[in-house]
């Protein structure tokens, strides 16, 4: 059932997750990784341990971050990272911007790093960390100038996610979002099946560009982050399953992520993450 939830109806599928007794950060964590809900307690524990002290759960490069950010033709407001993770493009935004930022995570010990990473740095007053939820923003509407959403809002749906908080960014805002998409009309069959799986909505550049125009927005930039993006995040963490064991772990973690490394290291420029920059058209 969940499963087939995922595939026709994955903001249901969450709405599901959460009935079943799963707190809203496991929930969302379990469908982003896509496993069996029988074993998510471990299975969480376990994830948590592989990337502990390691910065990014996913690609990202501050060149990257500063091209979004050259997109926008603004330099002060509101602005609202959402999923900030540790604090890594926070920081690097605030230092390259005047924006009074509200850094909003669901995960209190990555919210914890990020302030031991601004702590007594002239950055700490001008952003707020925040533990709520992506899903239900606490915040009145029109409040932000920009809102900063890199590499999460697959988790809670692209769609959902940009219905979602256009009510929260003022009339001709902005949205800096990234999402993981095919580069290529003709993927491998080995390729197709693995996002098949773990991301059965991923869809082609030219597909999300159709659906943010229908949502609003108008895309005012689009580019495919760059290699150095996926090693910022690759390496690190091949070097951390490097000197893990698989009989260390009880649940399927680790086994999990070799293979996802794999699938990148074979295919990866099949696809990739592809970085919006979008203005609420009103």
């Amino acid at each position: 059932m969940a499963q087939s939830l995922e595939l026709e109806a994955p903001e249901a599928h969450l709405d599901w997750l959460i009935k079943q007794g799963f707190n809203e950060k496991h929930a969302l964590r379990l469908r982003w990784l896509s496993k069996d809900m029988n074993e998510h307690e471990q299975y969480m524990a376990d994830f948590e341990r592989i990337f502990e002290g390691l910065d990014r759960l996913g690609p990202g490069d501050d060149d990257d971050s500063l091209r979004s950010r050259n997109s926008i033709p603004i330099n002060t407001g509101e602005l609202l990272e959402i999923g900030c993770g540790k604090g890594v493009t926070t920081k690097l935004l605030a230092e390259h911007t005047q924006f009074s930022f509200t850094a909003l995570d669901n995960d209190e010990y990555s919210l914890s790093c990020l302030r031991e990473r601004i702590e007594q740095t002239s950055l700490e007053n001008r952003i707020t960390p925040v533990c709520a939820s992506m899903t239900e923003l606490p915040y009145a509407k029109n409040k932000f100038d920009v809102i900063w959403a890199e590499g999460c809002a697959y988790i809670m749906g692209v769609e959902q996610a940009l219905n979602d908080w256009r009510p929260f960014i003022k009339a001709n805002g902005y949205l800096v979002i990234s999402d993981l998409v095919w580069l290529t009309e003709s993927p491998d069959a080995e390729a197709l099946e693995f996002w098949q799986q773990n991301y059965p909505s991923m869809t082609t550049k030219a597909k999300r560009c159709q659906m943010m125009e229908k949502s609003g927005y108008q895309v005012i930039d689009s580019f495919t982050q760059s290699a150095k993006s996926w090693n910022n995040y690759l390496n690190p963490l091949k070097d951390k399953l490097a000197k893990l064991s698989d009989q260390e772990f009880i649940s399927n973690a680790i086994s999990d992520l070799r293979h996802e490394l794999n699938i990148h290291q074979q295919y990866l420029g099949q696809y990739g993450y592809q970085v919006f920059v979008l203005q609420n058209k009103g």
